[in-house]
């Protein structure tokens, strides 16, 4: 049984002491360089006298931060990352949310961390490792009086009201979502993986856990090269990557700038993406690619930890199929309820809020009861006893293959000229015409009008045009706008904030 997240990395250094754990852009850490300093750091968070805390990781995306996070979390407390290039206001409203005792930073985050005006102690990631002996017998006692729902990380998402959201993981649902992740994408000890997703949000699971537990590769891709396509697959190529798992818009650079054309990512055998819907002519360029190589859609919110649905594609789609969310992993189950809770049976076809009982659900939102009772919620349908179910606001229905469909976001579903619309089907239709590289959908509602907002190279006037051929009237959109690129947020969602103020 794994009941704590670090309970294989004894035996992987064992099996391989001198592999690469975790190769960044100026540093790697062999898997028994990774455990000094993971049991370095815990013995340094215990000295300080810190027992089921958070504790705050301000660093540069490197190997270290990776130690940094396990560290903490062997010393029995759960890590709270904290990006350098997160707006100051954002760093302040997590610091006052989680009131942390210690802040470990590095050498080049040092100066701004020190400008923070941060409670507790600051100390460099460099001055642990030069300054702790371990303690194993301290190691040995946390480890020992640990149970699987301790916590082990908070990772904060955007709020509604602007203020971000503390959700706050356990080992128990990391340890499930590994189990299942890699059953289904076959990770072993030959994996070897190319992180493209920040190190503050739970997507990085993907490949730091099960690294440490199959004793696998974690390359970590410079940020800069997802502006170069023929370089970021060359980088792909030198390091023999065989598996990803990216959000769309990362692999749809490579495919909208041809990059296939000159080369292609060879050693690439598993690909898993999510996020954000996979525009169907971009999905064909990388099939046609790859064809040897395995295309699995992932579908998961951050408070049901990661992943919870996947789809291994299996056959061609038809122009305006979307590719479907499948299945929710093994213990886990997906609900689908109405407006008045009643259970959206699979044969109907109809449209429901997606909601997802088990073991993978966080522990709610840091310090923040309301929101958490909001969205944490007592499944309707078990009236026996008390059974939490998360609302993920995702509205999703069943195919005539009983295969699970994500339709919209629950705030993307719209009343327009007395129909009721989903901006996502607008959003499909715009970017399968030829030369549109992105495309994404917002409602004016003081005018009472569908902007679009598109990349590629047509008209706006010729955009209506072309969409009246695919769309009824109603859902045609009554303004267009061009721009360069599609803003993104920093998990590579499209950043519906940001196109709304340009309204």
């Amino acid at each position: 049984m794994h009941n704590h997240v670090l309970k294989d990395l004894k035996n992987t250094v064992k099996k391989f002491p001198d592999k690469p754990a975790f190769c960044g852009e100026n540093s790697v850490l062999t898997f028994t360089q990774l455990d000094h300093a993971i049991d370095r750091i815990g013995t340094f968070v215990l000295c300080e006298g810190i027992k089921k805390s958070p504790v705050v990781v301000f660093m540069e995306k490197s190997p270290e931060e990776v130690a940094a996070f396990f560290g903490i979390i062997r010393a029995g407390s759960y890590y709270v990352p904290i990006d350098a290039e997160m707006p100051a206001v954002r760093i302040h409203l997590i610091l006052e949310n989680v009131k942390s005792p210690l802040l470990i930073c590095d050498d080049s985050t040092f100066e701004k961390a020190s400008d923070l005006g941060f409670a507790g102690k600051i100390v460099r990631y460099s001055e642990i490792l030069s300054s702790s002996e371990i303690d194993e017998e301290a190691l040995t006692a946390v480890y020992r009086s640990s149970i699987d729902t301790d916590p082990l990380y908070i990772v904060f998402t955007s709020g509604s009201t602007g203020v971000p959201k503390g959700v706050v993981g356990c080992h128990r649902a990391v340890n499930d979502y590994i189990d299942q992740l890699s059953e289904v994408l076959g990770f072993s000890s030959e994996t070897v993986f190319g992180n493209q997703t920040p190190l503050y949000l739970d997507a990085c699971f993907k490949e730091l856990f099960p690294t440490i537990r199959y004793g696998a590769t974690t390359w970590f891709v410079p940020k800069t090269l997802f502006m170069q396509p023929l370089k970021l697959v060359q980088y792909l190529n030198e390091h023999e990557i065989n598996t990803v798992c990216w959000v769309v818009s990362a692999l749809t650079i490579i495919s909208t700038f041809g990059t296939f054309k000159t080369e292609v990512p060879k050693y690439l055998k598993t690909i898993a993406f999510g996020s954000e819907v996979f525009p169907l002519k971009h999905f064909r360029m990388w099939r046609q690619a790859l064809p040897e190589a395995t295309f699995t859609n992932l579908y998961g919110p951050t408070e049901g930890t990661g992943m919870c649905c996947y789809y291994r594609v299996d056959r061609d789609f038809e122009d305006g199929e979307a590719i479907p969310i499948g299945r929710p992993f093994d213990n886990t189950d997906i609900i689908l309820l109405d407006d008045e809770n009643n259970e959206v049976s699979r044969e109907s076809g109809e449209q429901g809020e997606i909601c997802i009982r088990g073991t993978s659900l966080t522990l709610g939102y840091m310090n923040n009861p309301e929101k958490t009772s909001e969205s944490f919620t007592l499944n309707p349908l078990q009236k026996h006893w008390p059974e939490l179910i998360y609302r993920t606001g995702d509205i999703g229905r069943y195919n005539e293959r009983g295969e699970l469909m994500f339709v919209s976001r629950k705030d993307f579903q719209i009343k327009h000229m007395g129909h009721r619309i989903e901006l996502g089907e607008i959003e499909v239709n715009a970017q399968m015409i030829e030369g549109i590289t992105g495309a994404a959908c917002v409602y004016d509602k003081a005018k009472g009008k569908i902007v679009l907002f598109y990349s590629g190279d047509k008209e706006e006037a010729d955009m209506k045009v072309i969409l009246k051929d695919s769309l009824p009237r109603y859902m045609v959109p009554n303004v267009t706008k061009k721009l360069d690129r599609i803003p993104l947020t920093a998990n590579g969602k499209t950043d519906r904030v940001a196109l709304s103020s340009m309204i």
